[in-house]
């Protein structure tokens, strides 16, 4: 994984020259440039718009008291399209653009359900909690069935009260 990882990293933006050398052949640097930065201002746009979007339906999705697992996702695409957004080259541009836009998110988490499924059942294991007290933790300590009795007697705040302003006055 951290192989395939390194990999991209230095794949991709040895990719991202190679496009952007073949596009101003074609096109002239002064367009390609301009392209670019036209590219990742609508994707600026694009990635506040989806990101106001998906926050309200956060907020409205609490409100309800309902768990928003496909906000919280949406939310992790639409940072991950906005970073690819913001790393110069046609083709993390596209891929950031189509993070922003709610078919292909749908088809990505689609398609990535199944293997982070697997990743973090592999990683995190198919252990289960079932909400009883923690070994070592405070809760699991053995307590005192009659623990010791303390008697309170109420003092009423008029004569403490009297007595501190009038010696506060006293002084002044």
């Amino acid at each position: 994984m951290v192989g395939a990882l390194f990999l991209l990293l230095l794949a991709v933006p040895v990719i991202e020259l190679w496009i952007i050398i073949q596009v101003s052949g074609e096109l002239g640097l002064v367009v390609t440039l301009v392209l670019l930065v036209l590219i990742s201002v609508a994707g600026a746009w694009l990635l506040k718009q989806q990101g106001l979007q998906t926050w309200r339906r956060l907020q409205s999705t609490l409100s309800r008291g309902q768990m928003p697992t496909t906000e919280v996702t949406d939310g992790a695409l639409i940072l991950l399209g906005g970073a690819l957004l913001m790393t110069p080259g046609f083709l993390t541009d596209a891929f950031g653009i189509l993070l922003l836009l709610p078919p292909a998110r749908a088809v990505v988490k689609g398609v990535a359900r199944r293997p982070l499924g697997w990743w973090a059942a592999r990683r995190l294991g198919r252990s289960r909690w079932d909400g009883g007290p923690v070994r070592g933790s405070e809760a699991s300590r053995p307590r005192d069935r009659h623990p010791p009795v303390i008697d309170v007697t109420e003092v009423g705040p008029s004569s403490q009260t009297r007595r501190a302003e009038g010696d506060s006055r006293d002084r002044g």
